[in-house]
């Protein structure tokens, strides 16, 4: 039976050229057909003890298939026509050996269609968790530039396609083409001249195949990557029905729905179409070759040459080696469906990984919060800089505010200094150790961080806060969520910590998933905090609670917030203006007022021009007890 495998130790699914499918991008045919097949015989051999074992019986099973005509015939023969005899003993032996040769085949069927069941549902698992384990391993900017459906349609559609081919077909393929061999031998043996008739279809059966593999192959990848865009629309759809209600874009949604629709569905009766042709043509072929045979073989037994038996004999093989044909035509629309398939989820295998850590990172760092950036300079997008030559300094225990414009770079910063994405040039330093000399494992367990878009997981409120600190009592998560103002409304819940939410929940406002991210944050008690636009979604009684639940959050913790809103920031040690790729300026709240630069601004403009109307000295005068 299947072997059970240690998924850690297992080879990669191998390389064959990364990239795959935009949404909305042109069909291309597939790359490489022939080296996606050799993929799958690879993983397949993963399992190869199971496998050899279902192709030796698939082999037996055949092998006794093919001696049922030659009984057949044998049969026959026990009658002559010349003396009206019959002889009995012999018909009764080979009739009993038929009916052992079908039940033993029926025993062997039956076992090795549960055995392959048995390897194909492994070898699948397998392919998923490579596939997942792959998602864990690729850069973020990755997702940034894929549709969320289409990479899930490849791990679920695809991989599904794969799994139906495999069990369908494997042992079938195997069988098909030892029973042409086989069936050719016995054919030759019988008669070679009948062989030789009988050979006639061979050359119709290889231009049909070719010709209509062709065509249909192109169709079969272009349903799949549309089926990819269709699941794309529909999770976007999900995801932002509010919105796209909200703005009365029902109409919209549904004509790109219907386009995708229409395009799927073309693709999908091209390619049902084309591979659908197969079969009949197969038929008429087989049919032609059956009428061929049965006229010369009634020739060549009037004129004596063979036995009635053997023609008998000869038209049932003749069958056997056409049937195996036509049972690959049948199965040539799976084929094409999950080499199409499997070249889409071997694009996600072949995706670039984060680039390793290096053989000399230290594995274990405790470090006391200092922060360093090395004339840092990154781009999303080749070409298009985001941040150029940034350099700074953060004692530990400071607490850094980075303000700017929309886009300006701030969250790109700490998506940075946590290596979300890899540097382009510079370096960035804790404790004067290169982040990339220390394992990602150990960097970000230096972090506590709450980022702009709350993420909540499936399962309990209790369980969503300890995410940070799987090992922490009820008791420490309580505490943290005080801490963070978030025990007030939980326990008003109907069941409390106990209370089931989700990524998408509804039962929980912006504001409260806020504040479980921060208990979440407060919970991990990490030596650097950063609080991405940490109390956007609060009201303003709620924020000042959570600033000052921050405040003690913060004591001898080296701190980096992002904000729009200044009078979140206005008591950081140190203030950075970033704007253009750059840092602008920098210093106290007291400090950056006096300048009246660019921080003045966009202080003054969030107070309103009315700042300003009994001169530039009473404006800064505001300001700055405003935001005391």
């Amino acid at each position: 039976m299947a072997e059970n495998k240690n998924f850690d130790n297992m080879p990669n699914l191998g390389k064959m050229g990364g990239g795959g499918p935009r949404r909305f991008a042109p069909i291309a045919k597939p790359k490489n057909t022939k080296a996606t097949l050799f993929r799958l015989l690879n993983v397949f051999l993963l399992w190869r003890r199971s496998f050899l074992v279902a192709v030796a019986l698939t082999i037996l099973s055949s092998t006794v298939s093919l001696l049922t005509p030659w009984l057949l015939g044998k049969a026959i023969n026990t009658f002559n026509t010349t003396t009206n005899s019959v002889d009995t003993p012999l018909l009764k032996l080979i009739i009993l050996a038929l009916v052992s040769c079908y039940l033993v085949s029926w025993v062997i069927d039956t076992f090795n269609g549960v055995l392959m069941a048995k390897v194909t549902q492994e070898l699948i698992k397998h392919i998923r968790n490579e596939s997942f384990a792959k998602l864990q391993r690729i850069p973020l900017n990755f997702y940034d530039r894929r549709s969320h459906g289409d990479t899930m349609s490849r791990i679920t559609n695809d991989v599904d396609n794969i799994s139906t081919t495999i069990s369908q077909t494997t042992t079938q393929l195997i069988a098909s083409i030892f029973t042409i061999t086989g069936s050719c031998v016995m054919m030759l043996i019988l008669s070679p001249a009948l062989t030789l008739v009988a050979m006639v279809s061979i050359p119709l059966f290889l231009v049909l195949t070719k010709t209509i593999a062709r065509r249909s192959r192109e169709y079969f990848l272009g349903q799949q990557q549309k089926l990819g865009d269709l699941n794309g629309v529909i999770e976007e759809n999900i995801v932002s029905l509010k919105m796209v209600k909200a703005f009365n874009q029902q109409q919209t949604v549904l004509a790109d729905f219907n386009r995708l629709n229409r395009e799927l569905c073309s693709y999908s009766t091209k390619a049902q179409i084309w591979s659908g042709l197969m079969m009949p043509f197969m038929n008429v072929i087989n049919n032609l070759s059956f009428t061929f045979i049965a006229c010369a073989g009634g020739i060549l037994s009037v004129r004596g040459v063979i036995t009635v038996g053997v023609v008998v004999s000869f038209l049932t093989y003749s069958k056997q080696f056409g049937q195996p044909l036509n049972s690959i035509a049948g199965m040539f629309n799976n084929i094409q469906s999950a080499l199409a398939g499997a070249e889409r989820v071997f694009e996600i295998m072949d995706e670039e990984e984060e680039a390793p850590d290096k053989e000399s990172v230290k594995e274990s760092f405790n470090p006391k919060g200092e922060v360093e950036f090395r004339n840092v300079s990154f781009s999303y997008n080749p070409g298009s800089p985001v941040l150029n030559n940034i350099c700074f300094k953060v004692r530990p225990g400071e607490v850094i505010a980075l303000v700017g414009e929309t886009g300006a770079g701030k969250t790109t910063i700490v998506n940075l200094l946590t290596r979300f994405y890899e540097l382009d040039q510079g370096k960035i330093l804790i404790d004067n150790t290169d982040i990339t000399e220390i394992s990602r494992a150990s960097l970000r367990n230096c972090f506590s961080v709450v980022l702009q878009d709350t993420c909540l997981f499936t399962g309990t409120i209790y369980e969503n806060i300890r995410y940070s600190n799987p090992d922490a009592s009820k008791k420490e998560v309580r505490e943290a969520a005080k801490l963070a103002h978030a025990d007030d409304f939980i326990s008003r819940l109907p069941k409390g910590y106990d209370t089931i939410v989700t990524g998408s929940t509804d039962n929980l406002s912006q504001g409260q998933r806020q504040l479980l991210a921060i208990a979440r944050a407060i919970l991990c008690n990490a030596p650097i905090l950063i609080l991405d636009e940490a109390t956007s979604s609060v009201d303003t009684k709620t924020e000042k609670e959570i600033q000052h639940a921050l405040l003690t959050l913060m004591n001898n913790r080296t701190s980096f917030l992002i904000a729009h809103r200044l009078s979140t920031i206005r008591d950081a040690d140190k203030i950075m203006v970033i704007g253009r790729g750059e840092i602008l300026e920098s210093g106290t709240h007291s400090e950056l007022m006096k300048n009246k630069s660019t921080y003045f601004e966009m202080v003054t403009s969030q107070m309103g021009s009315t700042s300003f109307g009994v001169g530039c000295e009473i404006g800064i005068e505001q300001a700055q007890t405003t935001y005391k």
